[in-house]
């Protein structure tokens, strides 16, 4: 496990005790790290699933309908 020495601001500071007790963690340690795995789930890419991969590639083998401009995507559309 790699250790690192971080500052924090006081405002910051508040934030991981809040969250440290909140979820009844021991130290601010944990909440760091628990702040830092809901930033990952929330904004990182995340890993897509074997079952949705097979989707797409059930999907990527479908005919598509042809068309040359949009007015005449609109117009089969609408037809259908």
């Amino acid at each position: 496990m790699a250790q690192n020495i971080f500052e924090v601001g006081e405002k910051e500071n508040r934030v991981l005790g809040i969250v440290k007790a909140k979820y009844g963690l021991k130290n601010k340690n944990q909440a760091f790290n628990l702040v830092i795995e809901a930033f990952e789930q929330e904004l990182l890419e995340p890993e897509i699933r074997p079952e949705y991969l097979e989707k797409l590639k059930k999907i990527d083998k479908e005919k598509g309908i042809a068309f040359k401009n949009i007015e005449e995507l609109k117009t089969i559309i609408e037809s259908r």
